[in-house]
């Protein structure tokens, strides 16, 4: 865990290495949405601009999701935490709506062809979330549970993985922790019951000891970011072939079989990350279980999957649209 990389000289201001990670999703996301509009001819330039906007939108609605999610964590600080994205705490689905409302005006207002935008965004939004979730990674969020599996991670002392094993949860219906950390490795605020984590400065040599390699280190466990980034690598390249196929189809015979229709790259893309989130999070140990035994983005991935499935059926009974493709 590595969530400051380093710290830019003669100031006080250092490189978050999960904002730097957003950032390079953010290039690669356009660079593949840019290489795949070249299609488009003179409407290039606006799949960018299209792309910007569902990007600018998808970590703002991820962000707000999450501060409503986890009020908790946010209501004794001050506003400006609540804008600290680079310190982490996105949720995805939660931009979701608010990407796809941003970019269909856009289309929309600039009587551009929504489904084949649509495909192309889907695409370049399955590769940036690859580098987000190595950002939740070297932040330490987003983490699995214990495990004893030789496949796993272990964080350091003071990261949120650790605060969660060594407190109940009952959100999780844990009720004891997993590390029954002695007192002293806590102190309280003023005026407070609440006990907080001593930095790991204070400790004295042998607790240092003790929670490196003794026996209140923090427990292994099961690497979810890094699951989720290959699994988003996967989808990416399984979506950058589809919508590639799909483009040779409709050059060859005018328009392509229903299964490659334009929209469907892009609801496919939903599908898919909404079945691989739902089985992961029986991994993870950091959303609280809410309904029917599941978390909120359980709950939010059956939606997303029904729903786009259901588009998926709309989008290959729609008639062909009038765009022509530039040809090279």
């Amino acid at each position: 865990m590595h969530p400051e990389l380093f710290r830019i000289p003669f100031t006080d201001l250092t490189v978050k290495s999960y904002g730097l990670l957003m950032v390079c999703g953010f290039i690669s996301a356009i660079y593949v949405i840019r290489r795949l509009s070249r299609d488009f001819g003179e409407h290039s330039e606006d799949i960018t601009t299209a792309a910007l906007y569902s990007l600018i939108a998808g970590i703002a609605g991820a962000r707000i999701f999450y501060v409503i999610h986890y009020w908790h964590q946010f209501s004794n600080k001050g506003l400006l935490e609540i804008f600290a994205v680079w310190k982490g705490g996105l949720e995805l689905l939660g931009g979701v709506l608010l990407a796809i409302f941003v970019i269909v005006i856009y289309l929309w207002a600039k009587k551009l062809p929504v489904r084949r935008y649509l495909d192309i965004l889907g695409v370049g939004l399955m590769l940036a979330l690859c580098f987000g979730r190595l950002g939740c990674l070297m932040n330490g969020c987003c983490f699995g549970k214990p495990t004893t599996c030789p496949v796993s991670i272990q964080f350091t002392y003071g990261s949120l993985a650790y605060e969660s094993q060594i407190r109940p949860d009952t959100a999780r219906h844990r009720e004891k922790p997993y590390i029954e950390l002695p007192a002293d490795f806590f102190d309280t605020y003023p005026d407070s019951d609440y006990s907080y984590l001593k930095p790991y400065s204070s400790l004295d040599a042998q607790q240092k000891l003790e929670v490196t390699q003794g026996p209140y280190r923090c427990l292994p466990v099961i690497p979810t970011q890094i699951y989720e980034s290959l699994s988003a690598l996967v989808g990416f390249f399984l979506l950058y072939r589809h919508r590639s196929k799909g483009l040779r189809l409709e050059m060859r015979y005018g328009y392509p079989p229903f299964f490659y229709r334009p929209g469907i790259t892009f609801s496919l893309m939903f599908v898919y990350y909404g079945i691989v989130r739902f089985f992961v999070e029986f991994l993870r140990d950091d959303n609280p279980i809410q309904f029917d035994g599941l978390t909120v983005s359980q709950n939010l991935s059956i939606i997303l999957i029904v729903v786009n499935l259901g588009l998926i059926l709309l989008f290959a009974k729609m008639k062909p649209d009038n765009f022509t493709f530039k040809k090279s």
